[in-house]
């Protein structure tokens, strides 16, 4: 893939609870096409895709759960612990990941690819890199984020990590290596530093100003993590959470996701949080100024988070909508929303998507973005 069609292709790695996926979306950021090896690979286990009855074959039927799917606890659990029985797993799913890996950067329309694979090194997935990036923090750190994070003992967080292969030899397999332990802005200003050496023109086109709009009119645009302290005041106007958010909240949650703003010329009227992981859209946060009108908003707004939405390859939007917003139904169903419980939506990867991301007392409405689905089926 290196060099094909115009391309260049970031290979990011690092062992477990270093920040890729917080790196990987910084690049986002910056207008690169992501994607999640790790995550494909658990959609090419699940139940009807093309891994699935060879993992059941090889394992057997007590890795299923009532419902008939992989459960991948379990089967992680094993894994783990037996290194053969790792090669075998991997057998199966690396060659359906590399054939997804394909097809999605194949039809990616952006110029740089980031291919995150905690085992980029050991596969041939590095022979498709023009670069390997490595994100790196201590081994205390690992710890403590698998314990505080995926809710993990200190014992099973230790064993996660002295799995793996050492920091030590991926970073010495880098051309770029991301010091990941502080905070989001010295993360950042790390990741825009190497990207400004392969994709300075892209990062030219994104510091433009935006064009002036006439009065009255609306606008949106992608935010940047410079607008962190303006997001904050808004949603604090808005919302009043307690306590307020400050401007290092929204630069950590820049990690996770990204932000669409509605604009009334200059002024910022309207905000929503979102983020497409998996291939999946999930919005999570919705704000707007009373100065314009509800319809008005959601008009304008959701056709660009769909968008560039589609643009990242998604299959479906999720989105997580407070009970005074939900109350709209027909505002939303014109938009081509419908109401909906996570067991309605069907499939596994949406399923989880839900599961993983919804606020507690929200209501989850849905949309299908496209037909074709990536490791479909089968």
């Amino acid at each position: 893939m290196a060099g094909r069609a115009g391309k260049y292709v970031i290979g990011l790695t690092g062992n477990i609870a270093t920040g890729k996926s917080v790196v990987r979306r910084m690049l986002e950021h910056l207008g690169a096409y992501g994607i999640d090896a790790d995550a494909l690979a658990h959609r090419a286990i699940a139940k009807g895709a093309p891994g699935y009855r060879k993992v059941v074959d090889l394992f057997g039927k007590w890795v299923l759960t009532p419902d008939g799917q992989i459960d991948r606890a379990k089967l992680g659990r094993i894994v783990f612990s037996d290194p053969a029985a790792l090669r075998q797993l991997e057998s199966i799913v690396h060659p359906l990941v590399r054939q997804a890996i394909q097809i999605l950067a194949q039809r990616a329309p952006q110029k740089v690819i980031v291919i995150e694979a905690i085992k980029l090194l050991e596969s041939p997935l590095r022979e498709m890199c023009d670069s390997v990036w490595v994100t790196h923090v201590p081994k205390e750190t690992q710890i403590q984020r698998l314990v505080s994070k995926r809710h993990m003992t200190p014992e099973e967080a230790l064993q996660r990590v002295e799995a793996q292969a050492s920091q030590a030899e991926k970073r010495s397999a880098a051309d770029v290596v991301i010091y990941n332990q502080g905070s989001f802005e010295d993360t950042w200003k790390q990741v825009v530093a190497a990207w400004q050496q392969i994709a300075p023109e892209i990062t030219a086109e994104e510091e433009q100003e935006a064009e002036p709009v006439a009065k009255g009119e609306l606008r949106v645009e992608k935010a940047r993590p410079r607008q962190a302290e303006e997001i904050a005041n808004f949603i604090n106007r808005i919302s009043k959470p307690q306590p307020p958010l400050t401007r290092m909240d929204i630069m950590a949650a820049f990690g996770e996701k990204a932000y669409m703003l509605l604009r009334m010329e200059d002024e910022l009227v309207g905000v929503v949080g979102w983020q497409v992981e998996n291939l999946v859209t999930r919005v999570d946060e919705v704000y707007f100024s009373e100065k314009v009108p509800l319809s008005q908003a959601v008009e304008t707004i959701f056709p660009k988070v769909e968008a560039a939405s589609r643009e990242l390859q998604s299959e479906a939007a999720l989105i997580f909508l407070p009970p005074d917003l939900a109350q709209h139904e027909a505002l939303w169903n014109a938009a081509g929303y419908e109401r909906r419980v996570v067991d309605e939506l069907g499939v596994r990867a949406w399923q989880d998507a839900a599961r993983e991301t919804m606020p507690m007392g929200t209501v989850l409405h849905f949309k299908q973005l496209r037909k074709d689905r990536v490791l479909r089926p089968i």
